[in-house]
């Protein structure tokens, strides 16, 4: 048996997401690249890789991981470029974006030789938190005046605008695509290429797939671009647990339940939007407050039910554990770091990565 804490990642329910995405890059023709941000465990790659048609990425060591790892089209973009790193992010895309026109007039002629484009926020998002709102106000993520992108439209062949964030309402999202039509339509006829980002949940059970796929393809007919999608969470969504177990219980007028993992360090998201974990069924008449073991105080992954009272020894499985935790994960507390197991399609479970000591030691100085 596998010792706890490990993220499971199971093929079979991951294959479910990609089906989804042959669906939609089959009907609407879209392309579909993994956002590097969500998920980056290359250990399931070449499996993906079967059905989505690159990567993109949010730095240097992403844009390497998605062209040595993934490979296919590889698309980079950064908040902000340095000149320590340009040369070699350019020497791994495809395409790059800058988010910016001064970067874009700063590195244009660097990056001459592969294809270029430019971010642009519509100024209005799905986003309900504003830590994660790329629309927020002040927001450095793009520009948006038009008659300023007219100016190096000779530069540039693409535009990337993301402004989906766990965008699961087919309506709204036809209704800011409409709004990002009406506000950037006479750019939008002038490029080859758009990138539509991601955080639109439309491989979420029941999302109308063929009226997401056809209002893409309109969309691309309208203006004769090639639409990207970035599906994130949508390519990894209920895929993945985190298989802890429980180390300690005690009362203190409620009951709770220490595991061997936590918040802080390895599903960090549940703590910075003050969110709780998910757990699976969640019923019962036994309800118990499931905490991680390091010294945080909050570090509480939430209450849940059980058909049965919990006791030391006994595994637990955290649901949805893919998009934004391994890429997240950290040492805080020097709290074991969870292993990677992968479930293949006939249901065997392979280890396919320890964390030890080591680790731990080189991750510091």
């Amino acid at each position: 048996m596998i010792s706890t804490p490990y993220y499971l990642i199971d093929k079979s329910k991951l294959l479910r997401n990609m089906e989804k995405i042959a669906y939609v890059r089959e009907h609407s023709g879209a392309k579909a690249l993994l956002a590097l941000k969500c998920f980056a465990t290359w250990s399931v790659f070449d499996f993906m890789a079967d059905y989505m048609d690159g990567t993109t990425s949010s730095s240097l060591y992403e844009v390497k991981l998605g062209r040595e790892k993934f490979g296919k089209e590889t698309h980079a973009y950064s908040v902000a470029y340095g000149d320590d790193e340009i040369a070699e992010v350019i020497d791994n895309a495809d395409k790059i974006i800058f988010n910016s026109i001064s970067q874009l007039n700063r590195f244009a002629d660097q990056a001459s030789g592969i294809v270029r484009g430019l971010r642009l926020n519509p100024m209005v998002s799905s986003s309900s938190f504003d830590l994660a709102d790329p629309a927020r106000p002040f927001s450095r993520l793009g520009e948006w005046d038009v008659t300023k992108v007219e100016a190096v439209m000779d530069k540039i062949s693409g535009f990337m605008i993301h402004n989906n964030c766990e965008n699961a309402d087919f309506d709204l999202f036809d209704q800011m695509l409409a709004d990002i039509e009406t506000k950037f339509g006479s750019l939008l006829s002038r490029v080859e290429w758009v990138s539509l980002g991601g955080g639109i949940h439309f491989t979420g059970d029941n999302y109308p797939l063929d009226k997401f796929c056809a209002r893409l393809k309109q969309f691309s007919q309208t203006f004769g671009v090639q639409v990207y999608l970035e599906p994130g969470e949508a390519s990894i969504t209920k895929s993945t647990t985190l298989e802890v177990s429980v180390l300690d219980t005690l009362y203190n007028g409620k009951n709770l339940a220490i595991v061997d993992s936590s918040i802080e360090a390895h599903m960090l998201d549940l703590l910075i939007y003050r969110e709780n974990a998910k757990v699976s069924p969640n019923t019962g008449h036994h309800e118990v407050m499931i905490c991680g073991k390091s010294c945080l105080a909050g570090d509480v992954f939430g209450e849940f039910r059980f058909e049965n009272d919990i006791k030391v020894g006994d595994r637990i499985s955290i649901q949805d554990a893919a998009g934004y935790t391994m890429v997240k994960k950290n040492w805080f507390n020097g709290v074991g770091m969870p292993s990677i197991v992968l479930r293949e399609l006939d249901g065997t479970e392979r280890l396919v990565r320890e964390f030890g000591f080591e680790d731990y030691v080189s991750s510091l100085s």
